[in-house]
């Protein structure tokens, strides 16, 4: 029986690279400091594999936010449609 990804049936979105380009955090950086591989990073960040609750955890513990902010089970909102839609709004 072919294995089951889980990763496209039961998607986990996240903004770790995001966090990472606005505080300046490579991936070697932020891997080193929750002690995965860099590559391990980039799988997360492109959704290729989903973070254990420990390793999420971790991540959530260096950015100093809470998980939810972090993570989702829902695709997250563009900032920019937050940021634009309530300016567009003010113009009505």
């Amino acid at each position: 029986m072919p294995r089951r990804n889980q990763a496209e049936e039961d998607p986990i979105f996240n903004r770790i690279g995001v966090l990472r380009a606005e505080r300046g955090v490579s991936r070697q950086a932020l891997a080193e400091a929750v002690g995965v591989h860099y590559q391990t990073i980039g799988y997360l960040e492109r959704g290729a594999w989903h973070p254990s609750l420990g390793l999420a955890l971790k991540i959530a513990k260096f950015f100093n936010l809470p998980m939810d902010a972090i993570f989702s089970d829902r695709p997250f909102e563009p900032m920019s449609n937050r940021l634009y839609g309530e300016r567009n709004e003010e113009k009505k």
